[in-house]
């Protein structure tokens, strides 16, 4: 630390004496009350890391200075103290690592160069699936069909667990990584030994999710990266980023009678997607954070991706320190974090001076009201009342074009309004397919619910809505209903403290009365994890060509993610899943129409079997207590006799297999420590042409993979059979699978084609139309570089590398979209592709491209350009040329694009050091 300001300072707690970087002293030459808590721990960051040469004295100031209204300008080097990692980005980060390993290797280097320089922690929450649901047995059984699949998977992390210092694996079966991570990873205040002495600095964190963010909620700065951009700071790389505008977002009064969290959330989340925060950093206060609850405040700041802002975070509080408390961390270390807050100006109560932020959004908490976001993003937020209007907005485009097989009669729910599907009374009606399953016959029609998932850590981290959701379970069940028998139903606990809480309130039984079952401890639905439909329920939906829908208390109802026979799909708080699972139907007004008929013979509303607030306070009071965290997290990263006794390789080096889930990606194949030049781009075509709110779903393998698909046949040329493909997520550690599933998702929309739904494209030479990765084949034969043109948000979603990693290995050299969402630009250059966007007003339809014309782009100078000359050639040598911005926005990002990534940079850095 060089220490230009003087800031060293120690602090003594628990009878320890620790140094630290005091913003106190800082404070004596600039005003340092006025900048929000996040800056304040970015800033910490900065006199702590300062070496003149990536933190300089220069930006320390930049921030201590910092002009709340003034565009983002300076680049600073952010460190964090951890990396969390869940297992399908954590693979392939492991994978890379190994790599790596071989890499610097032949570069002259040692393998143990390559080692997590940061503590690294991950869990193993994503490859759970719904396999079995609606039986006490659903949870064995899925475990034991996870461990099954998974065994090359897993293996493989025992080893790096072996081999990699300061890696950390928490085995199956635990909990969502974001609440395993609130639970029990995060230390609010880390401590560390740094040249012999005790420093004490804030916790802050990357992680392999996007929705690491929920951590936020604890006051711990953290936010989703790449795979990338996270292994780069496991090697002691800083992150370049711009010092962000921050959005205030006060809140005030308290939540009225029978509104959830997840009303709340969705309220944020549509207020501030309207404002537009895509790389700002959003800070919650106000006199509303003392109404609410920690569980509450991360419910938020989970959803942080979703209103598009890098973080969504509160201040450390009493409220912080008693969830940190009830979570069964230690006395000394909540001491620590109380001491170090107040020293350091970052403790709030209602005598903490009011910051400066960028602009401010306010809201009455007593303002919101019943909610639920869909049927496909999940800023779409729609009143309750207003859900079965929404449904028949959106089923006539979905249903247009049917199809009905067999002789199917298909409901038409908005043809002359609602129809009998919408009608408890009358079962699901007249019209749609009749089924028969399990000795029962009733119809599925348009609008059946046929998923519903009390699922991820957005909800199932908050007591509040799991109680609520038991409490309607328990009244409904007493009034002799249950979930329809279409409806998929589950439980995904986040963590194992859910189901104890919920057992120890008996309302678990009354969750399973009505056909919700624990089926996994880990992320589930919101994932794409939903698991197949009965097959009789399947068959009905393709009968009929059926638009049916799923709710779910996730944070994700992307096109195509949730299942992909699922056409529409809401997010609602966990007693809205079970409504409606009641229900059966979007066709229906939960506000006043009877969700079904009890055994007294009479109709039952959902007012009827709605917990009052006090009926969850009360159940919440006697449910929770710090045992049952620190019985649940006593021996986390130990793992049960399944785990254990999983064979894995020794050795610091990976022994490669012919895996299909594993192998060695081709990244470093040929490098050298020369480094190379950003080259203009000339003779390219276009892989394909999208319109807005391409997602990282639409272009990163995920969910299934079908057997006639261009992975499925790899597989099945491997030797694979199709029942044991597994999904995209769990072999993400294998580039050959994925990079065959880039751009495959089946909603995806190639405007290349004409009314072609997937992962298609036109190969232009021979006029071709053909799947993305078999035209990509193709013109790599010909040596053709690639382009790819799209509209706003491009790459929105999950934080997943794979859809730069699959987009550099199809050929792709750039990216010219409207605009970009934050972590998949910086994952694209992390890949070595280069991120454009056209000038404001303009897109390929304005500039009437097609995407049959050969483009180059030029002047990039090295990739020191700010912008560059696109030329469009089309076939009858007409030109169109146009202006692009480089998105290459820091120094520090243009050195990584012309080492071929981030990656390269840092292995060419390691290697160096050993031969020097």
């Amino acid at each position: 630390m060089k220490d230009t300001f003087s800031v060293r300072d120690t602090l003594e707690v628990n009878g320890q004496r620790h140094v630290f970087a005091s913003l106190a002293k800082l404070g004596q030459r600039y005003d340092l009350k006025r900048l929000p808590y996040s800056l304040k721990i970015l800033l910490e960051n900065l006199l702590r890391h300062e070496d003149g040469v990536d933190v300089t004295a220069k930006e320390i100031e930049a921030i201590a200075k910092w002009d709340a209204k003034a565009e983002p300008a300076t680049e600073i080097a952010f460190m964090p103290a951890r990396v969390v990692l869940q297992d399908f980005t954590g693979v392939p980060c492991v994978v890379d690592l190994a790599a790596m390993r071989d890499a610097v290797v032949k570069l002259g280097g040692d393998a143990t160069q390559i080692n997590p320089l940061a503590p690294a922690e991950l869990v193993i929450d994503h490859s759970v699936q719904v396999d079995v649901y609606g039986t006490e047995s659903a949870l064995e059984q899925n475990v034991a069909i996870e461990f099954e699949r998974n065994q090359e998977r897993y293996s493989f992390l025992r080893w790096g667990q072996k081999a990699f210092n300061n890696f950390k694996v928490v085995p199956p079966r635990t909990g969502i990584v974001h609440q395993v991570n609130l639970e029990h990873l995060a230390r609010v205040v880390f401590t560390a030994d740094i040249g012999g002495e005790s420093w004490a600095y804030p916790d802050t964190v990357f992680g392999t999710d996007s929705h690491t963010t929920m951590i936020n909620g604890l006051g711990v700065l953290g936010w989703g990266v790449g795979g990338i951009e996270a292994e780069a700071a496991m090697l002691g790389q800083p992150s370049s980023m711009l010092i962000p505008q921050v959005v205030g977002f006060k809140l005030t009064g308290k939540l009225g009678e029978g509104v959830t969290a997840t009303d709340l959330v969705l309220t944020v989340t549509q207020m501030l997607r309207k404002l537009g925060v895509v790389g700002k950093f959003v800070e919650f206060f106000g006199n509303g954070l003392k109404h609410l609850p920690l569980a509450d405040r991360a419910t938020i700041g989970n959803m942080a991706p979703e209103y598009g802002a890098t973080c969504g975070i509160f201040p450390i509080d009493q409220e912080a320190l008693n969830y940190m408390q009830l979570s069964g961390r230690s006395a000394a270390q909540i001491r620590l974090v109380e001491a170090y807050a107040k020293a350091q100006g970052m403790w709030h109560d209602e005598n903490s001076p009011t910051s400066e932020y960028t602009t401010t959004l306010e809201l009455d908490l007593a303002d919101v009201r019943p909610s639920m976001a869909g049927p496909k993003r999940p800023q779409d937020r729609v009143l309750l009342e207003g859900v079965q209007q929404s449904f028949h907005d959106v089923v006539g485009a979905l249903t247009a074009n049917r199809r009905p097989k067999n002789g199917a009669v298909a409901a038409f729910a908005n043809e002359g309004g609602a129809t009998a599907i919408g009608n408890p009374a009358n079962a699901i009606g007249e019209t749609g397919v009749l089924v028969e399953k399990d000795g029962e016959s009733f119809r599925v029609g348009d609008g059946s619910v046929v998923i519903a998932a009390i699922t991820s850590c957005t909800n199932t981290s908050n007591p509040a809505v799991m109680l609520g959701a038991g409490i309607v379970a328990k009244k409904a069940a007493a009034k002799g209903l249950k979930a329809k028998p279409w409806v998929k139903t589950s439980i995904g606990p986040g963590s194992k403290v859910v189901s104890d809480y919920l057992e120890q309130t008996g309302l678990l039984k009354e969750l399973e009365k009505i056909n919700f079952y624990i089926v996994g401890y880990g992320c589930t639905t919101c994932i794409g994890n939903s698991g197949p439909l009965p097959v009789e329920i399947s068959k009905g939906i393709a009968d009929g060509d059926l638009a049916v829908a799923s709710v779910l208390s996730g944070n994700r109802n992307f096109e195509g993610r949730v299942h992909p026979e699922v056409k529409m799909n809401y997010l609602a708080s966990p007693p809205l899943v079970v409504a409606y699972a009641l229900a059966g139907t979007l066709d229906i007004d939960l506000t006043k129409d009877s969700i079904g008929t009890g055994n007294d013979g009479k109709p039952v509303y959902l007012k009827d079997i709605w917990p009052s607030n006090q009926e969850i306070s009360d159940a919440i009071a006697g449910a929770i207590n710090p045992a049952m965290f620190e019985k649940n997290y006593a021996d986390v990263f130990k793992g049960d006799s399944r785990w254990n006794q999983i064979a894995s390789p020794d050795g610091a080096v990976y022994r490669w297999n012919d895996s299909t889930y594993i192998k060695n990606p081709p990244y470093f194949d040929g490098m050298t420590m020369a480094l190379g030049k950003v080259e203009d781009i000339h003779g390219a075509r276009a892989l394909g042409v999208f319109g807005d709110s391409i997602t990282t779903d639409h272009i990163s393998p995920a969910g299934s993979i079908k057997k006639d698909s261009p992975a499925g046949r790899f597989l099945i040329e491997k030797g694979v059979q199709p029942k044991d493909f597994n999904s995209y997520g769990s072999r993400r550690g294998n580039d050959d699978v994925m990079v065959r599933g880039t751009f495959a998702n089946i909603r995806i929309k190639n405007l290349m084609l004409d009314n072609v739904e997937g992962g298609y494209t036109l190969h232009v030479p021979s006029g071709e139309q053909l799947a993305i990765y078999d035209a990509a084949v193709k013109y790599k034969a010909s040596h053709t570089p690639l382009v790819v043109l799209a509209g706003k948000e491009y790459g929105t979603g999950s934080s997943r590398d794979w859809a730069a990693k699959g987009t550099l290995l199809l050929g792709v050299k750039a990216v010219i979209a409207e605009s970009f969402e934050r972590i998949h630009r910086s994952n694209l250059v992390g890949m070595g592709v280069l991120p454009c966007t056209f000038k404001d007003g303009q897109n390929a339809q304005t500039l009437g491209l097609t995407g049959r014309e050969t483009f180059d782009v030029t002047g990039l100078d090295d990739g020191n350009s700010k912008e560059a000359t696109v030329t469009a050639t089309a076939a009858d040598g007409s030109r169109k040329q146009f202006s692009v911005n480089v998105m290459l926005l820091t120094p520090k990002e243009r050195e990584f694009f012309r080492h071929g990534g981030i990656l390269q940079y840092v292995l060419r850095q390691l290697a160096g050091k050993k031969a020097a």
